[in-house]
């Protein structure tokens, strides 16, 4: 009986890493808006969820890591997950000690675009991505600022050569 069991609860614990929130310390920040999150002696990617940051070599590219860092390296989150992305990473907000929410702060800040493909019904961050928009906050100082995903999109048509490829 206590075989049939374990498999039953390993597959419990490996699917609550992704459904239940978790606390951790931030060990590292990579390009765009992934952190990564020291849990059990492992190191977690978690991609900030409802987001979409300016690329390297895009207006306020080189931007983005900095302001994350500044905002979590070294500290204790706490790590509340949606799932996971294509990439294998957890898509989570991740919550400051004080309870400020880092991806909400990066959109209000202008840092980064609400990602409506990964988080189409977040009326907090259309909220925040609007009124910085209205200040001119961050990307909002462009008047006319290229989204990530145009500009992954011109990217790859000039990597492969053009439109009809």
């Amino acid at each position: 009986m206590r075989l049939r069991v374990l498999p039953l609860v390993l597959l419990f614990l490996w699917i609550s890493t992704e459904a239940f929130p978790f606390s951790g310390e931030v060990v590292g920040v990579l390009e765009g808006s992934t952190i990564e999150v020291m849990r059990l002696g492992k190191t977690q990617r978690i991609h900030l969820h409802g987001l979409d940051c300016p690329e390297k070599g895009q207006p306020y590219g080189d931007d983005v890591k900095p302001a994350i860092s500044a905002l979590v390296f070294a500290m204790q989150v706490t790590v509340e997950p949606h799932g996971k992305d294509k990439h294998g990473r957890i898509m989570a907000d991740v919550l400051l000690a004080d309870g400020t929410n880092v991806n909400h702060v990066l959109v209000k800040d202008g840092r980064c675009w609400w990602s409506r493909k990964s988080a189409p019904g977040d009326a907090e961050l259309e909220r925040l991505e609007l009124e910085a928009r209205e200040a001119k906050k961050g990307l909002w100082e462009d008047p006319e600022p290229i989204p990530p995903w145009e500009f992954r999109k011109t990217q790859r048509k000039q990597l492969h050569g053009g439109p009809n490829k």
